[in-house]
């Protein structure tokens, strides 16, 4: 009797080992193929540097057959992702807050960072000879504002202000619209202006400023760094994030974020085709991450709605 139980126990052991394979499997099976949605180069059409090696590296890591989709914009990746036509999608920070709007159905994984540490932008207030003390002190100074397609300079600071009960309207009349960041720079080195919004890189660990933004081109256009003050410091507007589906298996998240986060390490020739503009690899990141971006996001729908 005790032999037979002995047997019958081995094989359910072998059974079990048997049935737990095609369990992982599952979510391989359910996708079929691996779908990344990724925004076309300008002048590239639907061309992706790299795709056999970073095709075969994804299929390495995930164990299926994975296939890049070339949208032609933003709002197409959106869609795609939305729609459950693809799993992956490679965002910038606003499309990806604009992504989340959309359907809710998504979150991020990892996202780059720079070679000085940098994970993001935060905006700044500038002043230059102590001539703006403070936020309560904006309404007596002229302040210059670059254009909305500065996102750090314009939508952040915006959105930041509003997040700390700060409302500015964009046609208060101490602000002084530039015609692009560069003429806003103009405005304070010449001083046409008291202060300025603007953009420094920043990383994730709480650190304000690093070297490089507005700062610094401002230093080149010959107002030196002990002549600016940074007034107000905006939240981190992290770097775009890759984001996959919620819905998306758990084993497969944890499969890519492995993957990404020791990419640059173990192949950084592959790592540079995914990422070309930010140096120093993937780290892990969380929806919280991206509260600035889901702040623009919101202020941008609501102005765009009372339009």
């Amino acid at each position: 009797m005790k032999a037979a139980l002995k047997a019958w126990t081995a094989l359910m052991a072998v059974n079990g080992a048997f049935w737990c394979g095609p369990a992982w499997a599952d979510w391989r099976d359910d996708i079929g193929t691996f779908r990344i949605g990724v925004v076309a180069e300008p002048g590239a059409g639907n061309a992706v540097p790299g795709l056999a090696v970073l095709t075969q590296a994804f299929t390495d890591a995930l164990g299926m057959k994975v296939e890049f989709v070339v949208a032609r914009d933003y709002a197409a990746l959106i869609e795609g992702q939305a729609n459950a036509r693809i799993e992956y999608a490679i965002y910038s920070a606003t499309a990806y807050a604009t992504a989340l709007q959309r359907c809710g159905c998504i979150e991020p994984l990892v996202a780059p960072v720079d070679s000085d540490g940098a994970a993001g932008i935060r905006s700044v207030l500038l002043t230059r000879d102590g001539r703006l003390r403070g936020l309560a002190d904006m309404e007596t100074h002229r302040i210059a504002v670059p254009p909305p397609d500065s996102v750090g300079g314009s939508l952040l600071p915006l959105a930041g202000l509003a997040a700390e009960h700060v409302e500015i309207a964009e046609d208060a009349p101490f602000l002084v619209h530039a015609a692009s960041a560069s003429a806003a720079e103009t405005m304070l080195v010449e001083g046409a202006v008291d202060a300025m919004f603007g953009w420094v890189k920043a990383a994730a660990d709480g650190q304000p400023r690093l070297a490089g933004g507005t700062q610094a081109r401002l230093e080149a256009s010959g107002l030196s760094a002990s002549a600016t003050q940074v007034v107000w410091t905006s939240g981190l507007l992290r770097y775009g994030p890759h984001a996959v589906r919620s819905d998306l298996d758990p084993e497969a998240k944890r499969r890519l974020t492995v993957f990404l986060t020791n990419l640059k390490s173990t192949t950084p020739d592959v790592y540079d085709l995914l990422e070309a503009r930010h140096a120093d690899g993937f780290m892990p990141v969380v929806p919280k991450d991206y509260a600035a971006a889901e702040a623009i996001v919101r202020m941008v729908s609501v102005d765009g709605g009372r339009q």
